[in-house]
């Protein structure tokens, strides 16, 4: 008989039935289905982490309320800085905010916060704002 993809069988070890638990008494896994008689073990809620080395991760895990988020938070650029550090016509992006010494990473993101005026005419380039300074921007190129 040669060997060929249609005369391959599976090994007996590959082909065990998995425990079907809690199937009647007949099963042979019914009435305590595999848990014994009473104690901590037997009753619903207690979970299988202390088995599984699961636990010891848990415990190490700091207990911190809330919700921390994985993004990195954005450098915050204040409007007066702008007015301060350049001048009309110029093009701002993260390399020129480097350099200026007004952020610290160019691979973070970046956003400008502000109420006060922006009193330059200036450009952004790939740089993230808040809708107060978006809207003088956009009006003074009207």
């Amino acid at each position: 008989m040669a060997l060929s993809l249609h005369t391959i069988k599976k090994p007996k070890a590959n082909s065990k039935k998995r425990k079907r638990i809690g199937r009647g008494n007949a099963s042979g896994h019914g009435t305590y289905a595999g848990k014994g008689q009473k104690g901590q073990n037997a009753r619903s809620g207690v979970s299988g982490l202390k088995r599984k080395g699961i636990k010891q991760v848990l415990l190490r895990t700091p207990k911190k309320r809330g919700f921390t988020s994985s993004k990195p938070k954005a450098q915050v650029v204040k409007v007066q800085d702008i007015n301060a550090n350049f001048k009309d016509n110029d093009v701002i992006n993260s390399k020129v905010l480097l350099e200026k010494k007004l952020i610290k990473s160019v691979k973070l993101p970046i956003k400008i916060l502000g109420s006060e005026k922006l009193s330059i005419k200036v450009k952004f380039d790939k740089i993230k704002m808040s809708k107060s300074v978006l809207e003088q921007i956009t009006k003074k190129q009207k």
